[in-house]
């Protein structure tokens, strides 16, 4: 579910730049008033800014949605409350498990003793 939510998140991210980026400033206007640019586009004059206007703004939505939807599944995962600790349990060597100490080694036996 993660990974799903994490991919609509980056094409989400990735069309929004891209709609931002091909939206025009307020003072592109201008311009056209002068007769230096096209003002009917396929959209009409204005159409284009409504249209670019909406999906930009249910692109950012669904944008929002998603980082939130994240943080919040990420959240409730358990392991380590930070990055720092993570790499630090990373870098641990795995601890050696002790061995039981054997119990009381038998008493040497006496040596024989050697006839006169």
């Amino acid at each position: 579910m993660k990974e799903l939510v994490l991919v609509v998140d980056v094409i989400s991210a990735i069309a929004l730049i891209g709609l931002i980026l091909l939206q025009q400033g307020k003072g592109a206007d201008i311009g056209a008033a002068f007769g230096s640019g096209a003002s009917q586009t396929l959209f009409g004059s204005r159409g284009t800014a409504n249209f670019l206007t909406r999906t930009t703004a249910v692109l950012a939505t669904l944008f929002f949605i998603c980082n939130l939807g994240l943080a919040w599944m990420y959240a409730q995962r358990t392991g380590p409350a930070s990055v720092t600790q993570s790499v630090i349990t990373e870098q641990q060597p795995a601890k050696k498990t002790e061995t039981p100490s054997p119990a009381e080694a038998p008493a040497v036996p006496k040596t024989p003793e050697v006839p006169k």
